[in-house]
């Protein structure tokens, strides 16, 4: 974020061809918070640059209720990647259990 936290900073990311290898990343990242990392800074590259007064986003003043939904939305997709996790252990832990004997709709290992 501290990159393309001005305006300066934004066309030198974009400059460098960044958006093409976040693409890449994306396609393949497992990680939630780096999925998420790469979303959000793929939409400041991809978006329209702010207006006058804005041009320096570490600058701006985010109102309250703003910053409040933020911090909501923030807390949310945590607690979704949490349930995600669980769900994959989970899952792990099942498989685990039932042993390496292959499903008869799966080929032996």
């Amino acid at each position: 974020p501290q990159l393309t936290a001005t305006k300066g900073g934004r066309h030198t990311v974009r400059d460098k061809g960044t958006y093409v290898v976040l693409r890449e990343l994306h396609r393949w990242e497992r990680e939630p918070e780096v999925l998420t990392a790469c979303e959000k800074l793929i939409q400041v590259l991809i978006g329209d640059e702010p207006g006058p007064g804005m041009e320096n986003l570490l600058e701006v003043t985010v109102p309250e209720e703003v910053e409040q939904q933020l911090q909501r939305l923030d807390r949310e997709e945590e607690e979704r990647w949490r349930r995600e996790e669980e769900e994959q252990q989970e899952e792990e832990e099942r498989r685990a259990a039932q042993g390496s004997t292959p499903h008869p709709e799966e080929p032996p290992r």
